[in-house]
């Protein structure tokens, strides 16, 4: 029996999304730039693919701008805006925990002059929405907070961020939503977003398929020169058959949320409480404000890379830190910023659950963790 536990990583596809990528790839193949029928017939499907997902996420469907995934839909967000409205300011706050593309973003852009600050978390690796406020300064033009955070499931405290930036309307507000979309609830509008990242493989899409929200009204500056392509935000020819297959994946998504949420809580409750009276085991995912699906924990005097591999040999699939920095070998930057010692957070492993895992899964998991830990911590002492 294989057990796939690394779904923060990537997803399997749903069939009926390959099916749906195939048959727009074969039937439906035309450039949507195209005058011809065939170009017409692509454009159709890319103008319901941007409608679908626009009403899934409440918003518009000119709101909905097309990209390549997680990483894009971030880069552009923070360099399109710092760009374009740099004439506003050169000052930008993000938190200590986020995702290397927002990380790698804002240090790039300080590079070329932008003032960057890092809010602080604390020890379950959540924000205080004051200290963004205290932050903030005239010269402030960006704000980027990720929702959910990939590698211990996090969940900070946008609301109170978007309650606050409303009081200044010259800040944008940048949200990285790609560990929380279909698992953890985002009011765009309600919560004072300006733009909003997804990835279409982190909810069974296709990888290379991804989404950026920008909201009415608000401009960016294209990092693609090219084409007139996703209202000149993105040049390319667009991804038809990707972006059709990732509308109907967040669909079923969405559908299976609303009936498989309290089974994929309990599954992550049980593992929690089990490896948390488990000795060796150090729990890093904080029991209150974290998203359904991630479990962050270290084995004290394993290698994270040493007990994934153990639990591969046993066709468990679960992983080190955030798949984009995994084989790197390093401590996780966000456990650190969390004040966990260097040599614990070199332990670090995460189970990601999808809503197609089982209780049974879970419980064969617990077990083979139990017994690896105790038969690595053996051959350690």
């Amino acid at each position: 029996m294989m057990i796939y536990f690394d779904n923060s990583a990537t997803t399997k596809p749903y069939e009926e999304v390959l099916h749906s990528f195939m048959k727009v790839s074969s039937d439906y193949f035309g450039n949507p730039s195209s005058l011809h029928r065939i170009g017409g017939q692509a454009e159709k499907l890319l103008t319901q693919a941007r409608k679908q997902i626009a009403e899934l996420l409440n918003v518009k469907a000119s709101e909905i701008f097309f990209t390549s995934g997680g990483t894009e839909s971030n880069n552009l967000a923070i360099k399109g805006a710092a760009l374009k409205y740099k004439n506003r300011g050169n000052h930008i706050i993000t938190t200590a925990t986020e995702h290397a593309s927002v990380r790698e973003a804002v240090n790039q852009l300080r590079d070329l002059g932008f003032k960057v600050t890092f809010i602080p978390v604390d020890e379950h690796g959540r924000i205080n929405g004051k200290d963004i406020e205290k932050a903030i300064t005239d010269e402030t033009i960006l704000v980027s907070v990720i929702h959910v955070n990939n590698e211990v499931g996090t969940i900070q405290p946008v609301e109170e961020v978007g309650r606050i930036l409303s009081k200044y309307p010259k800040i944008l507000f940048h949200v990285d939503a790609v560990q929380s979309v279909g698992k953890v609830p985002l009011d765009l509008h309600r919560n004072h977003v300006h733009f909003c990242s997804f990835s279409g493989h982190k909810f069974h899409g296709l990888k290379g398929t991804g989404i950026l929200y920008i909201k009415e009204g608000i401009r960016i500056f294209p990092l693609f020169s090219g084409g007139s392509q996703e209202s000149k935000y993105r040049s390319g020819t667009e991804n038809v058959a990707g972006m059709v297959a990732m509308a109907k994946a967040l669909r079923m998504t969405m559908e299976k949320r609303e009936r498989n949420l309290g089974q994929m809580e309990n599954i992550k409750g049980r593992i929690m409480e089990e490896l948390g009276k488990t000795d060796g085991i150090i729990l890093h995912t904080p029991k209150d404000h974290s998203a359904p699906h991630i479990i962050n924990f270290s084995v004290g005097g394993v290698k994270g890379e040493t007990f994934v591999h153990a639990l591969e040999e046993k066709e468990i699939y679960i992983s080190t830190t955030s798949a984009c920095s995994s084989k790197k070998r390093a401590a996780s930057q966000t456990l650190l910023a969390m004040g966990v010692p260097e040599e614990t957070a070199i332990s670090a492993v995460r189970i990601s659950l999808s809503y197609d895992n089982t209780m049974e899964e879970a419980e064969y998991v617990i077990k083979t963790v139990k017994d690896t830990v105790k038969k690595l911590k053996e051959v350690v002492e």
